[in-house]
């Protein structure tokens, strides 16, 4: 039974206190409080020793991913704690499955204790684990009934037309009055339905972001920060520029927004149940919609209409016959956006593929404000992942010095470096614990009263200020050195996983995602010699960058095949579908055309001048760029001061 000492061993005590909500104090909740007060009790009364205290104030016990819980469970597995005790099974969590988990698989296996004072549950007594199951059972229950009945009052609410939300949508503000009711924001009203006539004068999501654009106008998100809302500034650090780039996203969220014709629209995203973090987005159809909750800035028929005219623009998929393989794969490598397939806006090809290439989708939202195009052809990136595959794939099967080449090079480690990383690990540990025990007794002597309130709030911020920096630069260490581990056993798994793909002629959508995380490409790059590359990188799946590719882009006429010149018979390779000279006869045949075309123009103007004479017109004499001297009629008025007036002939 919890409170008897079975055994004479001293543990290290790892005390963990949770409560779901903050109490509203600038301190800790008064509930965390009386939770330390009778768990430090209980520790000094079997004379064990208090190794740590954990808190999450305000996080619920449904959810195991809470801060101090996660300390507390690497501080087990680092050896650190061999006792967990709580007030009761309920802090521990209410999820009977997880708490399940923990006590009885995760406590077992690392020799860790646990105790609920108030339940009467320890590890070591075996009649009162028997019953600890029914109580994470009914705990739960507890969790799910407040659920139900939190969910129905927020529905009761929504179905009598209440606003809900933390803030406003754009173009609205919360009724000072009634704080669930909304009121047109005449600030930016004027947006909101100018992006409604826009659409419905027939313009798409794209070209009603442009004209926004260029207006200048703060996005929705810059607004709600203007307006004193917190949690929008990241969009902005190092770019005060995006205050004023609205996307695809904004625009397309106001149009399919009942909200703007009045109406409350909720339950857009569901959790399937009180367990499941994931809340799949449902159709603008499927939303549920309480209608003439406020006023709204355009009418009810006018936002049938936009949505009828989005719904009509969805464009099928594969539009053209082009399988985008590389979709989700391809990145820019200078901004981390997706790359777009599109038309390379040229006249058709024999094959799909060579009328394709991809572009920085940055690039294409924003122009090169935000990006350049990194545009390269779908061809030429088929044909170098291609290739890069192959290479690796005979390289596993037939060339094991290339193998471990490759191998020593991905996992080589500066040993000394790796031998000091370690040295600082334990050292850092070592002070976390003194840390943890400097803490402890400082907390003991503030409830002894040894020491003034002012002195522990001073003592108590320097501990935890220096505990922070230490466990952020743990963190970085653990993260290199298991980097350096792992990366010997991912060689092995990619060249076992890279076998079965040796000799393809054929790249598709499976193989491309079995083998690859990502491919980064650049933007062009013209030499000194004045070629042109570019330089890919292909990040594969658990070994990740090995060597960036280098390729000459290819020009877009070299996809069509050689034909005959219709003059001399030579055989040359088109620059377009509808050409029918070669280089040579081609030149031959400009100059002639354009000797023609001069000396029609010179005819046409030699004709306007007999035909204004007869009216007794000024006849001008002037040259063109070659010399050749030419009538020209104009109107004294009308005179250049390029030309020079000249008698007329025959004086």
């Amino acid at each position: 039974m919890a409170g008897t000492r079975t055994e004479n061993k001293i543990y290290e005590v790892g005390m963990y206190c949770r409560l779901s909500k903050d109490d509203g104090t600038d301190n800790e909740s008064a509930s965390i409080a009386t939770q330390k007060s009778i768990l430090t009790d209980y520790v000094k009364k079997q004379g064990w020793h208090l190794a740590k205290t954990y808190v999450d104030d305000g996080y619920s016990g449904t959810n195991f991913q809470r801060p101090s819980f996660q300390n507390m469970i690497k501080d087990i597995e680092n050896g650190l704690i061999n006792c967990v005790i709580t007030k009761d099974l309920s802090r521990l969590g209410r999820n009977y499955l997880d708490c399940g988990l923990y006590l009885e698989v995760f406590f077992p296996e690392h020799n860790v204790r646990y105790i609920a004072v108030n339940d009467g549950v320890d590890t070591l007594n075996k009649s009162a684990m028997d019953i600890t199951p029914f109580r994470n059972i009914l705990n739960e229950m507890y969790a799910a009934d407040i659920s139900v009945k939190i969910k129905s009052a927020y529905r009761a609410r929504f179905q009598q037309g209440k606003f809900m939300g933390t803030t406003a949508p754009y173009g609205y503000v919360k009724d000072p009055a009634d704080h669930n009711h909304l009121l047109i924001d005449d600030k930016v009203a004027h947006v909101v339905r100018e992006i409604f006539d826009l659409a419905l004068a027939g313009n798409g999501i794209a070209k009603i972001r442009k004209h926004i654009n260029k207006q200048h106008i703060l996005r929705p998100a810059a607004y709600a920060v203007e307006q004193g809302s917190t949690g929008y500034e990241r969009h902005f650090e190092g770019n005060e520029e995006n205050r004023y780039i609205w996307s695809e996203n904004s625009v397309r969220g106001i149009l399919r927004s009942p909200i703007y014709a009045g109406n409350l629209a909720g339950y857009k995203r569901i959790a399937a149940n009180m367990k499941s973090k994931k809340r799949p987005s449902k159709l603008p159809e499927e939303w549920e919609v309480i209608p003439d909750t406020h006023e709204g800035i355009v009418t009810q028929e006018e936002f049938d209409n936009v949505q009828q005219l989005i719904t009509s623009r969805r464009l099928p998929e594969n539009k053209g016959g082009f399988e985008n393989i590389f979709a989700g794969v391809i990145k820019c490598a200078d901004c981390g956006y997706a790359m777009r397939a599109m038309s390379a806006n040229r006249r058709k090809r024999p094959d799909i593929i060579d009328c394709v290439q991809y572009t920085c989708n940055n690039y294409g939202r924003y122009g090169n404000i935000m990006c350049t195009a990194h545009s390269i052809e779908a061809r030429d990136l088929f044909n170098a992942v291609l290739i890069d595959i192959n290479r690796f794939a005979d390289m596993a099967v037939s060339d094991e010095k290339a193998v471990r080449a490759i191998e020593k090079r991905l996992t080589e480690t500066d040993q000394s470096k790796a031998k000091a990383l370690e040295k600082e690990q334990r050292k850092l540990n070592k002070r976390l614990a003194e840390l943890d025990r400097l803490f402890s007794s400082l907390y003991e002597d503030k409830v002894m009263e040894r020491i003034t309130e002012r002195n522990f709030e001073m003592m108590s911020g320097k501990y935890q200020k220096e505990q922070l920096e230490i466990e952020a630069r743990l963190k970085e260490v653990m993260e290199t050195l298991n980097d350096s581990y792992e990366k010997s056993q991912g060689v092995r798994d990619f060249l076992s996983l890279i076998r079965n793909y040796q000799g393809i002629k054929e790249l598709d959508a499976t193989i491309i995602n079995a083998l690859i995380d990502k491919i980064l490409v650049s933007e062009r790059e013209k030499l000194t010699d004045g070629t042109v590359r570019q330089e890919i990188k292909i990040y594969y799946k658990f070994i990740g960058f090995v060597g960036e590719l280098h390729i000459t882009p290819t020009k877009r006429w070299t996809a069509l095949k050689p034909k005959n010149c219709t003059v001399c018979g030579v055989e040359y390779v088109p620059c377009s579908a509808i050409s029918k000279y070669c280089p040579e006869c081609r030149k031959k045949i400009r100059k002639v055309r354009g000797t023609e075309t001069k000396r029609r123009s010179r005819e046409r103007n030699r004709q306007a001048c007999i035909e204004l004479s007869a009216k007794n017109d000024r006849l001008i004499w002037t040259s063109n760029p070659d010399g050749n001297r030419y009538l020209c009629s104009v109107y004294i008025r009308f005179q250049s001061r390029k030309r020079r007036e000249i008698p007329q002939r025959g004086n």
